[in-house]
């Protein structure tokens, strides 16, 4: 009886993971399919074209695609060295009475409302990137823009690297620090001798944060411009996948037009999915 008892219990949470597989099958077939007219159309020459006219029945995806992977790698370049200090002091320099409470802290930052970084950014950030551009001399000085929507993403990218680092670091195991001491290292080459054991996991853990830059929508979208245009200012307003969505889905009346924002929908679904895949495998294959 308990034999059978234990092979339904296997069924059923098996069906239960297997139902998120489904999910997300689901969502990726049906993104396919309503982006259909678009790709018919536009092709691989959807993803090559550089102009968005909804009014002419012409989309080019290529200058969100730009925004997307610009803003992510500019946020990730600004939030892994914080992220990894944060990681390392907690783990390995911090009083063990902080530990806890830093921690608690840092991850409290993941919990904000992107809608609430976007206004933060709005009244806060976008005020100091103007004066900065001001000081620089770039014409006209608006402030939003692609440096602005950077450093609003590394802020929310902080706290998933650092904890996910933090894990890492953990379970690298206490013989390798002891052996570096045992050699006569100090505390620094001791904790570099950790990062290196767990570095695989530690570049999981970078892209992961990847990932969640690349999906966010709200915060990304009030500041950065929301101008369809492919340059390498930081200052210039610019935009991403994420945001030309949400922006202009409630006004597709049109069937290709809204087809074309279904395609560009289903092209972050795959870059996400395939990012935060290779990440898992990396933490996974220091941690297991």
């Amino acid at each position: 009886m308990r034999r059978g008892d234990d092979r339904w219990f296997r069924i059923g949470t098996g069906a239960f993971a297997a139902l998120v597989l489904l999910v997300v099958a689901g969502i990726g077939f049906e993104l396919t399919r309503q982006s259909l007219l678009s790709i018919e159309k536009f092709g691989f020459g959807f993803w090559k074209g550089r102009v968005w006219d909804p009014v002419s029945g012409d989309f080019g995806a290529l200058p969100f695609i730009w925004g997307t992977l610009y803003s992510a790698i500019l946020a990730l370049l600004l939030s892994t060295p914080i992220a990894l200090g944060i990681a390392v002091f907690i783990s390995e320099l911090s009083p063990r009475a902080l530990r806890q409470p830093l921690a608690y802290l840092t991850e409290l930052l993941a919990a904000i409302p992107s809608i609430v970084y976007g206004l933060w950014g709005i009244f806060v950030l976008v005020p100091i990137i103007r004066k900065l551009e001001v000081m620089l001399g770039a014409k006209p000085a608006l402030g939003v823009g692609m440096l602005s929507a950077a450093v609003i993403l590394a802020i929310m990218v902080v706290p998933l690297t650092s904890s996910v680092a933090r894990e890492i670091l953990k379970n690298v195991p206490s013989t390798q620090r002891e052996a570096a001491y045992a050699l006569g290292a100090t505390r620094w080459e001791a904790i570099k001798v950790a990062i290196g054991f767990g570095r695989t996991g530690i570049i999981g853990a970078v892209m992961l944060g990847f990932g969640r830059a690349l999906g966010e929508t709200m915060a990304v979208t009030m500041v950065i411009g929301n101008n369809p245009q492919i340059t390498a200012s930081l200052f210039k307003p610019q935009y991403t996948m994420a945001a030309v969505i949400a922006n202009e889905f409630t006004e597709a009346a049109d069937e290709l037009y809204l087809h074309a924002l279904i395609e560009i929908g289903l092209l972050l679904f795959i870059i996400t999915i395939a990012i935060n895949l290779l990440s898992r495998l990396l933490v996974r294959k220091v941690t297991a």
